[in-house]
């Protein structure tokens, strides 16, 4: 029996937009979350965790750092599932969807942030500006 053709790796068309192969629109509801929103929503949800931190532990000690990182994780794990993001996302209107659709779960949002906190994962993006963090676990995040 033949094999059938291959296609030479990066051969395919580049997509014209985020989220166009996802069947996502160009801008708008629905569409990919853009860098800009990303990194704004990070950054709220980062210090929130430090201020939080604060009353466990004082600014320039070991214990807070761990404790903002503790912190930050716990939120997201947190609001992904029942709010559909964390609280710099639903602020910036943005909210964590899986591919597939229907209901996040619980080990998507675990996850997600388990590579998010490593941080090198969420700088690797594809040309859909998913993070490498979301397409491991099945994820994206799109605009409300």
């Amino acid at each position: 029996m033949p094999e059938a053709p291959r296609t030479p790796s990066g051969t395919l068309e580049p997509s014209r937009w985020p989220g166009e192969r996802l069947g996502l629109p160009v801008s708008g509801p629905r569409s990919v979350a853009r860098a800009g929103r990303r990194i704004a929503a990070l950054v709220i949800d980062y210090g929130l965790a430090l201020v939080i931190a604060l009353l466990f532990a004082p600014y320039q000690s070991l214990a807070h750092n761990w404790i903002t990182f503790a912190v930050f994780a716990l939120m997201q794990v947190l609001f992904i599932p029942t709010i559909g993001g964390s609280l710099g996302h639903r602020l910036l209107g943005m909210h964590v969807v899986p591919l597939g659709g229907g209901w996040i779960g619980l080990w998507r949002p675990i996850v997600r942030t388990a590579l998010l906190i490593v941080v090198l994962p969420a700088l690797v993006w594809d040309s859909d500006q998913r993070g490498f963090h979301d397409k491991v676990a099945g994820t994206i995040l799109i605009r409300s």
